[in-house]
């Protein structure tokens, strides 16, 4: 599902990816770990299409994401991939279920389809009693998983998880622990997490650890 190959990655003098070769299979899901600054972030950031590498390639689902043109860079970035982060960055002005219709209608889906599949993953969820609620009204780990039902929303080839539980309280995390997994189980995703939580990191079918911006061997 994912095959990234040789990628380096310099900010000014400072090389922070060198040389990462990385394949994930259909349905995994794979953490990774390793001290603040390892270049972790960096390397989902560049899996994710939201930074170029200086070289190297990244296959997506069979695509090499970085041949394609700024625009159609941004509809498969949009209908491929799905984002979880830290900080959920929810749209305060607007309910649990306008925010995870978002992206579909971004995508210019039809709506009544969207708003189905909305629904659908906010039961999934567990939130849709909440549904109408916004993320003000909404606990910490209610908005997380708000943004874990908006990251699904198309359908995405893979999911991308950037600190997912970093900011929760241990019942909420352990919760989204378990969703994650949860996914894999009941709708094939796969996924990589970067994360500084050994609990999670080692639930993942496979933990691979960076360091000084490789990926070091088992």
């Amino acid at each position: 599902m994912i095959r990234v190959t040789d990628i380096h990655k310099s900010f000014g003098t400072l090389e922070v990816l060198r040389g990462v070769t990385l394949e994930v299979a259909p349905r995994e899901v794979v953490s990774i770990v390793g001290a603040s600054g390892a270049g972790k972030t960096t390397l989902l950031q560049i899996i994710g299409t939201l930074s170029r590498p200086d070289s190297g390639r990244v296959e997506i689902d069979g695509r090499d994401v970085f041949a394609l043109n700024d625009k159609e860079l941004s509809r498969f970035r949009n209908e491929r991939i799905g984002f979880v982060f830290q900080f959920h960055h929810l749209l305060a002005e607007f309910t649990a279920f306008e925010n995870v219709c978002l992206p579909g209608l971004i995508g210019h889906r039809p709506r009544v389809e969207v708003e189905r599949r909305a629904g659908e993953l906010l039961d999934l969820m567990g939130l849709s009693a909440r549904r109408d609620h916004k993320p003000g009204q909404l606990s910490g780990g209610e908005q997380q998983r708000v943004a874990i039902a908006r990251a699904l929303i198309n359908s995405p080839a893979v999911l991308l998880a950037d600190e997912p539980s970093g900011n929760l309280d241990s019942h909420n995390r352990d919760e989204i622990h378990r969703l994650f997994f949860e996914l894999r189980d009941r709708l094939g995703q796969t996924t990589i997490l970067v994360t500084h939580d050994e609990n999670l990191a080692s639930m993942a079918d496979r933990k691979i650890t960076m360091s000084d911006g490789m990926i070091l061997e088992p």
